[in-house]
């Protein structure tokens, strides 16, 4: 079984080393990117398993506030090992719960051959909006750039 607890820095050559793994054929991040992130203080998460082992990442960008705020999963990634497990759909379950706390849409991309992933968004209610082409690179790849609208207040 796997938790959910804030990305740790110590764990950040290890999210640049999933990268390489998970995207071969495009920009991987580097170690230096997820710490610029954590330094622009965006929401990272990291699935662990025995509360020491990083077996998946998820972050997300808050921008603005009440109605003018906007959300942006930024990366979502998950170890081979570990897929098709829930991982996935935990982390991206816990960036929603952070953007519905602000009401903010949350906007992504995602390459348009990914259909694990698209399958995993449609299914968490976002939609397609738009294709970015060549987004990816070097691959070249499309991306699908995908919304999910805001979630109203309830009371």
């Amino acid at each position: 079984m796997f938790r959910l607890e804030p990305l740790r820095r110590k764990d950040l050559g290890r999210c640049a080393e999933l990268e390489k793994i998970l995207f071969p054929g495009d920009d991987p991040w580097r170690e230096k990117t997820f710490r610029a992130e954590l330094d622009a203080g965006n929401y990272y998460i990291g699935a662990y398993v025995d509360g020491v082992r990083l077996i998946g990442y998820a972050g997300l960008s808050l921008v603005g506030t009440g109605r003018s705020s906007e959300a942006n999963v930024h990366t979502l990634g998950v170890d081979p090992a570990w897929q098709r497990q829930g991982v996935g759909r935990a982390l991206l379950k816990a960036l929603l719960a952070r953007a519905d706390e602000a009401h903010a849409p949350v906007f992504l991309e995602v390459r348009t051959d990914n259909e694990a992933a698209i399958a995993l968004y449609e299914g968490r209610g976002f939609q397609r909006v738009g294709v970015r082409r060549r987004y990816y690179q070097p691959s070249g790849a499309d991306a699908y750039t995908m919304v999910r609208p805001a979630r109203e207040e309830t009371a």
